[in-house]
């Protein structure tokens, strides 16, 4: 099978379904120029109409947007950087999210929205290194958050293909990740997650570029006798919580590592699952791995600390171990 990097998978799977149905189309700041590289040649591919530049302004072109998927279009949406979606908040849970149901279910809303280089990049600071999912999850809104080349582009055709607003984010530290990609169109489905791992002795929930860290220190924690199994959620909303609990039944113990702030964050909604329908499983506390409560620093050594790491991981896991 031919390797394909993560953000070219990505890519691929919006050339394939804009080939396969011409009410897909693409809309954002500098698309045909493609600055993120997500919808490289698109405008010589399929023409302006169908790949098009938008002012800067996350708000108007969210909500048009919003009036062409009620017509029958399939638009994605792409922001250039991930802090930028809370300014078009109003267009994405009172507008996209709700009108369907304030319709009585008489219009669908399918839209894409797909933020490329979400999270954390070295000296980024506070308004370009946010992992914004928890709110749109908050808001009800279907997430996906793929870790490789393979998943997002089952997951992205998957979201074009959904009659319900989604929302895709491709962090920074994967873009360039490579990894086996089937060339035909494939999808995978919503809420089933990927045990990248197999393990008996603690389940590490991570997500995102997490995902490879979790992989990184489970080969660690073997050296030590420790058997770690890395479950991969994909989509973070809906959740495949029967997998979850089914490898913490089996483990006994549950470490959550994300990349989003602790409170009210993904790893606390994951804690609060096995607290409330696993708690009989666990041998040890669940433990989380998170950000801390505060804007990413612009300061390197502040930065690292605040962000979650390998390190942070390895110190959970050999805490619940004892």
């Amino acid at each position: 099978m031919r390797t394909l990097r993560y953000l070219q998978a990505l890519r691929e799977a919006i050339v394939q379904e804009m080939g396969a149905d011409e009410s897909v189309f693409v809309i954002g700041e500098d698309v045909r120029h493609s600055l993120r590289g997500a919808t490289k040649d698109l405008v010589k591919m399929y023409g302006e109409h169908r790949v098009i530049d938008t002012p800067i302004s996350e708000a108007a072109f969210t909500g048009l947007a919003t009036g062409a998927a009620l017509s029958g279009m399939r638009p994605i949406v792409e922001y250039q950087i991930s802090g930028l979606v809370y300014i078009a908040f109003d267009q994405l849970i009172n507008q996209a999210m709700k009108l369907p149901y304030m319709m009585g279910g008489q219009g669908s809303v399918p839209v894409t929205y797909m933020i490329i280089g979400s999270g954390a990049r070295s000296g980024l600071a506070g308004q370009h290194s946010d992992h914004p999912y928890p709110y749109v999850m908050h808001g009800g809104m279907k997430t996906v958050l793929a870790a490789t080349p393979y998943d997002v582009k089952g997951l992205m055709i998957s979201a074009i293909r959904d009659n319900d607003p989604v929302m895709v984010f491709a962090p920074s530290k994967v873009l360039a990740l490579k990894g086996e990609v089937p060339e035909e169109p494939y999808a995978i489905p919503f809420g089933k997650a990927d045990i990248k791992r197999k393990g008996t002795d603690v389940t590490v929930a991570a997500t995102g570029h997490l995902v490879h860290e979790a992989l990184k220190a489970a080969e660690e924690l073997a050296a030590e006798g420790i058997s770690v199994e890395v479950y991969d959620p994909r989509t973070l909303l809906p959740l495949d919580k029967a997998s979850l609990l089914e490898s913490v039944a089996k483990t006994g113990r549950l470490v959550v590592i994300d990349d989003s702030n602790r409170t009210c964050g993904f790893a606390a909604e994951v804690s609060a699952i096995v607290a409330e329908e696993g708690f009989s499983y666990l041998k040890a506390p669940i433990k989380r791995v998170t950000r801390s409560d505060v804007p990413v620093p612009f300061n390197l050594a502040m930065e690292n600390f605040v962000i979650p790491t390998k390190e942070d991981l390895l110190r959970a896991v050999r805490q619940v171990m004892r």
